[in-house]
């Protein structure tokens, strides 16, 4: 079920756009996501994520987590951690979220690749915008 009407969750989706921008210097992940619901206009709570980095031809681990009631994870890196160069892959578990709601989907799990310089120096900020049959996602601030 929808709440609202369709000002309001606007109002809502924009509020948690603006969201501040963390660094590692603030002792927050150098890397972060949030994933919106779209269809509902909130933040997609419970949905489980994990950040593989993809360099050497091995696939490492770096991260996971579960978003919290604001559709993020705070922590989700090392504040410490230094980030490579090279290609990254995030990786949504849609399915987990969309069974423990009880909803049809499309996509089992939404995945985005990301190439980072060879001597990476900001904070890379991956959102997610979410519906049960489409996704889009940008390079965050």
């Amino acid at each position: 079920m929808i709440h609202g009407s369709p000002e309001g969750r606007l109002k809502l989706l924009a509020r948690h756009l603006k969201g501040r921008r963390p660094t590692s210097s603030s002792g927050m992940s150098p890397i972060t996501t949030h994933v919106l619901d779209t269809a509902k206009g909130t933040p997609a709570m419970g949905l489980p994520i994990s950040l593989e980095y993809l360099g050497n031809g091995a696939v490492e681990t770096v991260a996971a987590g579960v978003t919290n009631d604001d559709g993020r994870i705070p922590g989700f890196m090392d504040s410490q951690a230094e980030l490579r160069g090279g290609l990254y892959r995030m990786t949504f578990n849609t399915a987990a979220y969309y069974e423990r709601l009880g909803e049809a989907f499309f996509y089992p799990e939404v995945v985005i690749q990301f190439m980072l310089p060879d001597t990476p120096d900001d904070h890379y900020h991956i959102p997610l915008l979410l519906s049960p049959f489409g996704y889009s996602t940008y390079r965050g601030s």
